[in-house]
């Protein structure tokens, strides 16, 4: 069984307070992008191995037991009686971008564990296995927009859609550290709702109103990051953000945008859905 696991943008991101718990309090509006990786499931029949796990594409850094796929696996298989099994993963969304591909790969393998094998956890029990997994990984379970509160795991229901946009997303071959985009960002309560802005505001003033809070330390620490959202809005970008704490940028288009990037850059082009045009 082969599934392939997408991304995610963030429509504004807002740190608003520290948390007891050394973590953070955010804000912000996760929304799903066809940027893909493939993952595949197979029973591994006559194999005394309950885990084989193989990649290709992009590297992935650090071992087996660091893998989301391979911690859900290690939570199932604690509840449910599992086969042995044989995964491979091609990686294709960029890491160290703000983009959640670990995590998606992650909620999709939960997803296909539960379709494929007919383990009978209901999306409530998804969610509770993936958020165990990281802060944005239950987001990946239902995969629609939502706005996030708390560590970005408290999920609501929110009416956007860029359905009628191209939405160019661009990494530029750097990896940005999350512990580092934190490093001398002050938390504080917005300047504007959120919510308001992403629902009630028309793309077109997103720019002047929605704002990710992380951009006032990755921007300066990475030149090239700043340098790659101004040229989306001179390329002709209505709202152009870093997505997440980074590295990849994304812009939204009313028309096909150019993509003359430099070669060690990674691109993918949302179309407009066909059902709206």
């Amino acid at each position: 069984m082969i599934v392939f696991p997408n991304c995610k943008i963030n429509l504004g991101l807002h740190i608003i307070s520290k948390r007891e718990d050394g973590f953070h309090n955010i804000e912000t509006v996760f929304y799903p992008i066809n940027w893909c990786d493939s993952l595949e499931v197979l029973e591994n029949h006559g194999s005394n191995a309950p885990f084989v796990y193989s990649q290709s594409g992009l590297a992935i850094t650090g071992t087996i037991e660091q893998n989301l796929i391979y911690k859900a696996w290690e939570i199932i298989s604690k509840e449910k009686k599992l086969p042995t099994i044989k995964v491979h993963l091609h990686k294709n969304i960029p890491m160290g971008a703000g983009l959640g591909g670990g995590s998606s790969d992650a909620a999709s393998f939960i997803n296909l564990l539960n379709t494929k094998f007919k383990l009978g956890y209901s999306e409530m029990g998804k969610m509770k296995i993936a958020s165990l997994l990281g802060s944005d990984c239950a987001f990946f379970i239902n995969n629609s927009p939502v706005y996030a509160q708390g560590k970005g795991n408290e999920f609501s229901d929110i009416n956007v859609s860029l359905d009628q946009y191209y939405v160019l997303v661009v990494h530029p071959n750097i990896h940005s550290n999350t512990k580092e985009a934190y490093e001398g960002l002050i938390p504080q309560k917005p300047k504007h709702n959120l919510t308001d802005v992403v629902v009630s505001r028309p793309i077109m003033e997103w720019k002047d109103f929605l704002v990710n809070d992380f951009e006032s330390t990755i921007l300066k620490k990475h030149p090239p990051i700043k340098m790659l959202k101004e040229n989306l809005y001179k390329t002709g970008a209505i709202y152009a953000s870093l997505s997440g704490s980074g590295s990849a940028v994304f812009g939204v288009f009313e028309k096909e945008p150019e993509t003359n990037f430099p070669f060690e850059y990674t691109f993918y082009l949302q179309k407009p859905s066909p059902k709206i045009l």
